[in-house]
């Protein structure tokens, strides 16, 4: 039988057989640095502070400038981080929009 590490995929622009680009996601995401406002790396569980007042859509609620976001968590998008706010469920953040405390 055929392990998860056996995964190939067709390539019909070269016409060659190759592994799976899931196999080498993992090493490139591991790899990718999320940075905020003033260019400092974030992390995981790491608080941070609204440089702007921001509209929140679909919650008719202004989150203003200097509100502290406690424990983020890093997305796939080097852009974007998902963070919890006592009135806002599923709240994701722009980096562009946050400095670390």
């Amino acid at each position: 039988m055929a392990g998860a590490d056996d995964d190939w995929v067709y390539d019909e622009a070269s016409g060659e057989w190759g592994p799976a680009p899931a196999a080498t996601a993992p090493a490139a995401a591991a790899r990718r640095e999320v940075r905020d406002a003033s260019g400092t790396l974030l992390a995981d569980g790491d608080s941070v502070t609204l440089i702007k007042d921001l509209k929140v859509k679909g919650a008719n609620q202004t989150l203003k400038q200097g509100t502290v976001i406690k424990t983020i968590r890093l997305t796939d998008d080097p852009e974007e981080i998902d963070c919890r706010h006592d009135a806002i469920k599923g709240l994701v953040l722009r980096t562009e929009f946050v400095r670390k405390r």
